[in-house]
C-alpha cells in the first residue's frame, strides 16, 4: 500500500486521481479548502470500504501557514509519502492578494507546490520509487516572466497570471532535479491536455464564456486520468521529465532554463525567509 497526497483533491483531475488510488488500495490523503467536498470525498471512501484509507485535511494552499501546517501534520502522521499530486489552482480574472500580502495565483499555483515539494522531502526520501505530479503547463503558454513584478500588481490578467504560473512551476521543476541525491523523488511537470473539470475560479463574463467553449471541446475527465497513472507508476528515471499530453518535451525547451530557475529559487527563498521566518 502506497501513501498519495493529491492537492486540489475533491474535485476535477485530483478527485479521479484520488478516487482511484483508493480503488487500488492505497492510502490517500487529500487537501482542499471546502469542507463540504471534504466529507463528499470520506463518504465516498466509506461507501466501498476505504474510510480507514482516506484522510481530508482542510487548508488554503494559498498562505504559507497553510502550507506549513500542512506539512507538519503529513509528515507527524505518515512516515512515508510515495506520490505527491499537485493539482491546487484558482483562476481569477481580477487579482487578489492574500491576507499574507501575496498575489493569489502566484501564492496557490507557484508558491504552494513549492512548500509542499520542498517539505515533504524527507518522507518521500523513504519512499521506494517517490514520485512528484505536477500538473500544470509545461512549455504551454506565453514564454514570459515579469520579473520585477511576479505578483503581477501592474497591468493584472487573469491568463496572464495562469501562463506565468506554469513557466514559474517549470523553473520549479528544474530546481527541485538540481537537487541530486538529497532529493530521491522524480519530478514530472505534465499538461494533460484540455479536460472537461470544474475549472474553479472567479471570472468575468468574457473569461466565464470563454471557459465554457474550452469544457465543450474538452475530453472527459476518465480520459485523462490513465495516462497520469501511467507515468507516476512507472516515471522516467531522469530527475526531471515534462509532457505535453503524453509526449515527452525535452528539456532544452527554453522554459526550463537553469539560470533562470536559479533565479526564481532565489527570489522564493529570500520571500519565504521574510514571510516564514526561515528559507527552505
Amino acid at each position: 500500500m502506497k501513501t498519495i497526497v493529491v492537492t486540489g483533491g475533491t474535485s476535477g483531475i485530483g478527485q479521479a486521481l484520488a478516487n482511484t488510488y483508493l480503488g487500488r488500495g492505497d492510502q490517500v490523503i487529500v487537501i482542499a479548502p471546502d469542507p463540504v467536498k471534504g466529507k463528499k470525498f470520506l463518504d465516498t471512501a466509506q461507501k466501498v470500504g476505504a474510510a480507514d484509507r482516506a484522510v481530508f485535511i482542510e487548508a488554503d494552499l494559498s498562505l504559507i501557514s497553510e502550507n506549513q501546517r500542512v506539512i507538519a501534520e503529513i509528515k507527524e502522521r505518515f512516515p512515508v509519502v510515495d506520490v505527491l499530486v499537485l493539482c491546487a489552482r484558482y483562476f481569477r480574472s481580477h487579482r487578489m492578494v492574500t491576507s499574507e500580502g501575496i498575489e493569489h495565483n502566484f501564492a496557490l499555483y507557484y508558491l504552494s507546490r513549492y512548500l509542499l515539494g520542498y517539505g515533504l522531502v524527507d518522507v518521500m526520501n523513504k519512499a521506494e520509487r517517490p514520485v512528484v505530479m505536477n500538473i500544470a503547463g509545461p512549455g504551454v503558454g506565453a514564454p514570459g516572466i515579469h520579473w520585477n513584478d511576479l505578483g503581477l500588481e501592474h497591468g493584472y490578467d487573469g491568463w496572464t497570471a495562469m501562463f506565468q504560473g506554469g513557466r514559474l512551476n517549470d523553473l520549479l521543476g528544474v530546481s527541485f532535479a538540481e537537487g541530486g541525491s538529497t532529493r530521491h523523488a522524480r519530478y514530472v511537470l505534465l499538461f494533460p491536455g484540455g479536460t472537461r473539470t470544474g475549472f474553479a475560479g472567479e471570472f468575468d463574463a468574457a473569461t466565464a464564456a470563454h471557459i465554457d467553449q474550452m469544457k465543450r471541446a474538452a475530453q472527459p475527465v476518465e480520459f485523462t486520468v490513465p495516462p497520469i497513472l501511467e507515468i507516476i507508476d512507472a516515471p522516467p528515471r531522469e530527475p526531471l521529465s515534462a509532457f505535453v499530453e503524453g509526449t515527452p518535451l525535452s528539456l532544452l525547451h527554453p522554459a526550463f532554463d537553469k539560470g533562470a530557475a536559479a533565479r526564481l529559487d532565489s527570489i522564493t527563498r529570500e520571500l519565504l525567509g521574510d514571510k516564514a521566518g526561515a528559507p527552505y
